[in-house]
């Protein structure tokens, strides 16, 4: 019987780089993800070591190339051995030499830092999908989980348990000859690159850091028999790979010491689908082949950029018909395109004598330019081009080529403005009518597609010669500017939906309906689980999917209104009380009736041990719900008033604001950069008061006068890690006080803003989940004014 049960939207069975990369695309996208993986810790065997220049293109426009930091690169590489010159117009021609363990780390830390949750020690046991859902069983160190999501991809390799649960037809052919290949430090060999020698194929090559990388063919032998599952007896002994390097090249590195050894044959096999309804592959549990080039990985890694941004749109019911199918129908077929070319690697690469003459005229045929070019391309995956709809462009369906502009928010690349992860409506003629029409038909997707207008450099080839471009998430050009206006709707139609109407629950239920009608279950769309509500439905924000927050004083007033908006953002939020629990209990149970997620954390602020108190129960609420620490948002509200007079207050009355208004924000937020990914966002509310005289506050407005010196100093020191923090300052805001009952009263306070009204709880939690989210990530450090205008004089 399992012990927890757990919702999300997505589950990816897999923390390799597939696994990782499609858990940060799709949190770019908004989807709420936990990946699960059979390991308890990364591992430490860096099989695949090469990043062709798609792959790089594609970490470029996600603005990771700058954390991988300098890496090897070279522009020759080979085709079935024989040396291929990589250099295609682009950024960054040939291959580039980067260890599996290094990219999987970048990937996790990319992903979570969007707030994917990665389960580690949980393998997947079972697997259920009905016509509303798919459940995971996945078992833990604590025991068994069962993880309820609307969608599930199996990116965990060529012995995948999602295809195998998941009944996924799996044709090919298995391995008939074999790699030996290990990491080796210890030894001093010749580098070799493709050696054909007379009893095999061997190739060497050191490191910077000593270690050599050894791979051996011995002509005629048959590949091991290999088991269901990774790890399995069949894995070759260090002994065994030392014997037939010295059969064959003569050398003895039996004295070496191997960090890990495995063994690859020249398998090829590709599921007949990569979707089935609620079912996913990706990667190597797609498509096995052997990993001649480091193809596989780069393969790999482009069919999640390719499905990440699709399946985001589709669980938050935003996907147009077809959309998810448009996977299926791109990946198989360059899965199946690359495969073929593998394979007559393989042939050229493992043949003995018989493979010679065909070698011989590829060795003729590379040095001609066009044969050079088709080649490369093909391997580096700059060639890959989609049916995207009408049209005889040459960019159309192919990738966005990279080039530098001169944007209309200064000098940027193509490859920077994929960075959001959205969809991108380019307008390159210097017709500033054109410009404005063209952003006219793309406004009401203004919330999926970001419009730039930008000037191309003279002599930038095709797409100099391109009045505008709409580009998916993935980089690949959906329309060119070539057809008009109306065609721009249709393909904007195609690819990201119906477009949205401004953010009211009616506007955004209509939209919802449009786009489930047009896309009925069976049909390319995923129907949203059962367990969303309506009104969850119809908010169709969702900025906040996947982030933690911690809300203090949020039993009432504006920390309950800040709850409230955070959750229905997509938040799961904590909901901080110092000593009324029921009152908390009730603002979950308003936030979990309109299908959002909460918990209740009591602790009492300004005494001893209160953050200790606070963080205790929080972290615990977290892990229960999320399997992580992981904070998000920090939204300190908490506080108390004065109300005495200077000339009456006594030394413990001031004790106490100082403890409550500036101590206890000081200390949590200290103590939550350490569960805090970068990113992360940090609000303290502070008072109008600090801008505007009453004396008798004077107290109360200097304790929140020190939490704004918390935004301002801790701003900067934060900066390196994309944590902004900010104050926002209400102004007369009603709380529960009596003074709000009395007409008159109210008429008074009102007349202090420029609005005529006093603040609603709402007015001011509207502004705190703005800053929460990625659209506020530019304002750090400041004071916001959330007083409706009473500060103004």
């Amino acid at each position: 019987m399992a012990r927890d049960y757990r919702e999300t939207q997505v589950v990816v069975v897999g923390a390799g780089p597939v696994g990782l990369m499609l858990a940060g695309e799709l949190r770019l996208g908004g989807a709420d993800v936990v990946v699960v993986e059979r390991l308890s810790a990364p591992t430490t065997e860096s099989r695949a070591s090469t990043l062709h220049a798609r792959t790089m293109e594609i970490l470029d426009s996600r603005g990771l190339l700058d954390e991988l930091g300098p890496v090897p690169n070279d522009v020759v590489g080979h085709f079935g051995g024989v040396p291929l010159g990589l250099t295609l117009p682009g950024p960054y021609p040939g291959q580039w030499k980067v260890p599996q363990v290094r990219t999987e780390e970048l990937l996790g830390d990319w992903a979570t830092g969007l707030g994917a949750v990665v389960l580690r020690g949980h393998e997947l046991r079972g697997l259920t999908v009905t016509p509303d859902h798919a459940e995971a069983e996945v078992h833990g160190p604590d025991g068994p989980v069962r993880l309820r999501a609307k969608c599930v991809v199996g990116c965990d390799g060529e012995h995948s348990t999602v295809r195998r649960l998941g009944g996924f037809d799996f044709p090919g052919t298995d391995a008939t000859r074999e790699l030996i290949r290990a990491d080796v430090a210890g030894i001093d060999i010749p580098n070799r690159r493709f050696q054909r020698l007379e009893r095999g194929l061997a190739i060497a090559a050191r490191r910077p850091d000593g270690v050599t990388r050894v791979m051996l063919h011995e002509y005629g032998r048959t590949a091991r028999p290999r088991a269901a599952g990774p790890g399995s007896a069949a894995e070759p002994t260090f002994a065994e790979l030392a014997e037939a390097w010295r059969r064959v090249t003569g050398e003895d590195i039996g004295d070496g010491t191997p960090l890990w050894v495995n063994a690859f044959g020249d398998v090829s096999r590709q599921a007949a689908h990569y979707r089935d309804h609620r079912l996913f592959l990706a990667g190597d549990a797609a498509h096995a082949q052997m990993p001649i080039g480091g193809q596989a990985l780069n393969l790999g890694l482009q069919d999640a950029v390719n499905l990440g941004w699709k399946l985001a749109a589709q669980v938050g019911e935003r996907g147009p018909e077809g959309l998810l199918d448009s996977y299926h129908t791109e990946r198989h077929a360059v899965g199946g395109r690359t495969l073929g070319n593998i394979a007559a690697q393989g042939l050229l690469l493992l043949g003995g004598a018989e493979v010679e003459s065909a070698r011989d005229v590829l060795a003729e045929l590379v040095p001609h330019e066009d044969v050079r070019v088709h080649l490369a391309g093909m391997v580096s995956g700059l060639d890959v081009r989609y049916d995207v709809g009408p049209g005889s462009h040459p960019l159309l369906g192919a990738r966005l080529p990279h080039t530098e502009l001169a944007g209309d928010r200064g000098p940027t690349s193509t490859l920077a403005l994929l960075r959001s992860g959205r969809g991108l409506l380019l307008a390159l003629s210097g017709d500033e009518s054109r410009r404005a029409g063209l952003r006219a038909t793309a406004a009401p997707w203004a919330a999926l597609v970001d419009p730039v207008s930008a000037d191309v450099p003279a002599g930038r080839g095709l797409l100099g010669d391109t009045e505008a471009v709409l580009v998916r998430p993935d980089g690949h050009i959906a329309w060119t500017g070539s057809d008009g206006e109306t065609d721009l709707a249709t393909a904007l139609h195609r690819w990201f939906g119906a477009p949205a109407t401004a953010p009211t629950a009616a506007g955004s239920a209509s939209v919802t309906a449009r786009t489930t009608a047009a896309a009925p279950a069976g049909a390319g769309t995923v129907p949203a689980t059962s367990h969303t509500s309506t009104k969850r439905r119809e908010h169709d924000m969702g900025r906040l999917t996947g982030k933690t927050a911690l809300v203090t004083g949020s039993s009432r007033g504006i920390g309950r209104a800040t709850a409230v908006r955070l959750a229905r953002e997509g938040a799961l939020v904590a909901v901080h009380y110092s000593s009324n629990k029921d009152a908390a209990d009730e603002v979950v149970a308003s936030i979990e009736k309109d299908g959002g997620r909460a918990f209740a954390v009591g602790a009492e602020l300004g005494v001893t041990g209160d953050v200790h108190e606070l963080f205790l129960g929080l972290e615990q609420g977290l892990k229960e719900r999320t399997g992580t620490t992981d904070l998000d948002i920090l939204v300190n509200n908490a506080g108390v008033m004065g109300g005495v007079a200077p000339e009456d207050t006594t030394p413990e009355q001031f004790d106490r604001l100082v403890a409550v208004n500036a101590k206890a924000p000081f200390f949590i937020i200290q103590r939550a950069l350490k569960i805090m990914p970068n990113g992360g966002r940090v609000i303290n509310i502070s008072s109008g008061l600090t801008r505007f005289a009453n004396p008798q506050e004077i107290a109360y407005a200097m304790t929140k006068g020190a939490v704004e010196m918390l935004a301002l100093h801790y701003a900067k020191a934060l900066g390196p890690r994309g944590i902004t923090v900010n104050s926002v300052a209400p102004g007369i805001t009603r709380n529960g006080n009596p003074a709000f009952d009395i007409p008159e009263v109210v008429e008074q306070m009102a007349a202090l803003s420029t609005f005529n009204r006093v603040g609603e709880p709402q007015d001011v939690g509207d502004v705190v989940a703005f800053l929460a989210t990625d659209d506020a990530r530019w304002i750090t450090g400041a004071f916001i004014d959330a007083s409706g205008g009473t500060l103004l004089g």
